[in-house]
């Protein structure tokens, strides 16, 4: 019976090898084009994923800005270092990292932003902008996700914000392509321009 397991256990981590390309990295282009809202609905959508995603099993309470780790100039692609001592946080986190000096954004303002998305289960890198064209959308407008619509709010031009977003002001239960469902997003943003 211990073979029967371990030779299932070898088979599983084959085809978990071959389904990944030697060459295959991380997209630098996000899926859609930015933290879009709604999410795309994936072909085999589950509701019954697990919160877990977002959280650590030993963890006792949550995190807090001040656990999480940024290192970077505004401009450039940050470092996001996410702890293995606290739980994914339930409620919107935020935190300038910088303070702009530009206009502040508010409900309408159309923000030109560059960031960067870890997500908290796997501490993958998922999706960043710098070096590209900054994701453009209307805050408070419903086409970004409701974290980016509430978080947001008030940050200046110039400035860098620290995002963490629960599963319910992301993508939730559906997910977003590499973005498990009910995931935890964790945004280093940078507030290239606002307007209006």
């Amino acid at each position: 019976m211990r073979n029967a397991g371990k030779i299932v256990l070898a088979a599983a981590a084959a085809l978990a090898v071959a389904a990944c390309s030697p060459d295959q990295e991380p997209s630098s282009v996000p899926p859609g084009g930015g933290p879009t809202y709604p999410a795309p609905e994936p072909a085999a959508a589950s509701t019954s994923a697990s919160a877990a995603h977002g959280t650590s099993s030993n963890a006792t309470r949550e995190c807090t800005a001040d656990d999480i780790t940024v290192t970077g100039d505004v401009g450039a692609k940050p470092t996001i270092t996410i702890p293995d001592t606290c739980a994914a946080p339930t409620k919107l986190v935020t935190k300038d990292l910088k303070p702009g000096t530009g206009a502040t954004a508010r409900a309408g303002s159309t923000l030109q932003m560059n960031y960067d998305l870890v997500t908290w289960s796997d501490k993958t890198d998922q999706q960043n902008s710098f070096g590209s064209a900054p994701f453009s959308f209307a805050l408070g407008a419903g086409t970004a996700i409701p974290g980016w619509d509430q978080g947001l709010e008030g940050i200046k031009q110039g400035g860098r914000r620290l995002l963490v977003v629960p599963p319910n002001l992301g993508y939730g239960p559906r997910g977003n392509g590499p973005i498990k469902p009910n995931e935890t997003l964790v945004f280093v943003v940078d507030a290239v321009q606002v307007a209006g």
